[in-house]
This record gives C-alpha cells, structure tokens and sequence, in this order.
C-alpha cells in the first residue's frame, strides 16, 4: 500500500512524489532561521522517509526577490538556550538523522546558508548552488561553537586549512569557490536551480534502489570495515532479483548489437576471401 506523508507543517512546505520528497524550508520572515518547529517537523519528515525510503530534495525559499537557504538558528531561541539544551544536540541530531536517511539527499541552496543552515547542507549527499551563495559558520563570533557537524563534517568535506579559516575566521565562500573545493558540485541559475536537483534525482531514481540504498550505508562505514563490509553488501545484492532483471535487460539490449556485428564480420570476411577455381 502507497503512503503519503501526512500533517501539518508550520515552518516547511511539503512535495511528495513517488520516488521524492522536496521539503522547502519557509520561514521567509526570520531568512529560515531553523528554529524549533523547524526541527521537530523535519524529524517528522525523517520519520516518514526511514519508514518509506525516498530521495529527499531540500531547498530553501525567496526573501524579498533574494533565495535564501537558512541564515542559520533562531538566534532568539539560540540566546535563551542553556547547558541542558546543549547536550540535547538539538541540531546536531536532526542533521545527523538526515545525513543517515536511506536514500540520498540533495541540498539546493540559493542565497545565505550560514551557521545550522551551512551544516544543514553539509548533511546533505549532494549540494547544488547558484552564483548568490554564501556560506559560512558565524558561531565563534557570536560566543559558541558550529556543535552541529561544522566542527568535524566541514573538515571531511573541504580539508582541515579551509574548515578552519571559515570556523575561527569567519571566512565567507561564495559559489565559485565552493565549486573548486568540491563542497558543492553544480552551480544553476536561480531560476534553474531546482530544475537541476530533480534532474539529479532523477538519475539517482533510475538505478535499482536497493543498491542505492546499500551503497550509501557502505560508503559510510569506517575504512576498517572495507573491504569486509562491501563484500557482504554484494553478496546481498547478487540474491536480489532486480540484479537478474536489470543484468538481463543490460543483456538483452546488447544482443542486436553483436549479432549484427556477427553479420557484419562474416560480410567482411567473404568479401576479403579468395576466389577458388
């Protein structure tokens, strides 16, 4: 039986197709600063995509003509939290759970993607931009820490030299050196930029989910689990019938092919044999 994410959402917009669910974040008022409504629905969304495993697309919204991703925490809530909130990891374990959904996710980012908003999109599998980014980690200035995956996923992603200018400098990337350092890997018109992330799920929902979705788990595992874990994972793969299926139709695609270079090869052949007497 099909299901359907159900509710009501405060701080996101919801598009669900068969294979995808884009998730927009709209607070446009406060830039989409996450707050706390924000988080609860997206574990909401998070609950639904591990039941029913889908690609998930999150985007950000238009703020006076401008795109914004999320400028960041609701600074107001942020100011009143304390040791307790803390070590809740309020943040940091909503980005975790979506860096951990089944299938991939996309980051299309447009505009401001700062503080949670910049560590919100290095959760994501894949980030695509327009030439309006701008991402950075504010926190030292504002007397804290990136706590939610700035500290460590920035460093995995982009390399310890550029991670720490931008968490104890306060260095600002725009798209064009993002695209260099491989943190995102397309840069879109705005206009464009949604098109492309759907583009991208597109692709992605055209190979066998099931391996998708192993692949993913596999690439995450720690180096010491290679190359024990990947063999498991294949043999898994190897008893599903979607590989017979899909290693079949690859087969029989290619059959008309080589039968016609057969046919090919023995008209060469006779034309470049000797006549006899």
């Amino acid at each position: 039986m099909s299901q359907q994410l159900a509710g009501e959402f405060v701080a996101l917009r919801i598009e669900e197709q068969a294979d995808r669910l884009h998730v927009t974040l709209d607070r446009p008022a406060v830039r989409n600063a996450i707050d706390a409504t924000m988080v609860e629905e997206l574990h909401v969304v998070c609950g639904y995509l591990e039941r029913v495993p889908k690609i998930l697309v999150v985007s950000g919204t238009t703020v006076d003509g401008k795109g914004v991703f999320a400028s960041g925490a609701d600074i107001a809530q942020l100011r009143e939290r304390r040791r307790d909130d803390a070590l809740m990891g309020i943040n940091s374990q909503i980005f975790d759970r979506i860096h951990k959904l089944p299938m991939p996710v996309i980051a299309a980012i447009d505009g401001f993607a700062l503080g949670g908003g910049a560590e919100l999109a290095y959760a994501a599998d894949f980030r695509l931009a327009t030439p309006h980014l701008k991402l950075g980690q504010p926190e030292a200035g504002l007397g804290i820490v990136a706590a939610a995956g700035g500290l460590w996923r920035l460093k995995e992603l982009v390399g310890e030299p550029i991670a720490l200018d931008i968490l104890l400098a306060g260095r600002i990337v725009d798209a064009e050196e993002a695209l260099a350092l491989h943190l995102v890997t397309e840069v879109h018109a705005p206009g464009d930029l949604l098109a492309a992330a759907h583009a991208l799920a597109d692709r992605i929902a055209r190979q066998d989910p099931l391996a998708v979705r192993i692949s993913k788990r596999v690439f995450a595992a720690p180096r010491s689990a290679h190359p024990h874990i990947d063999e498991l994972a294949q043999a898994v793969l190897f008893e599903s019938q979607a590989k017979f299926d899909r290693m079949q139709a690859f087969l029989d695609r290619k059959k008309p092919h080589r039968e016609a270079a057969k046919v090919q090869d023995r008209s060469v052949t006779t034309q470049h044999e000797e006549p006899t007497a």
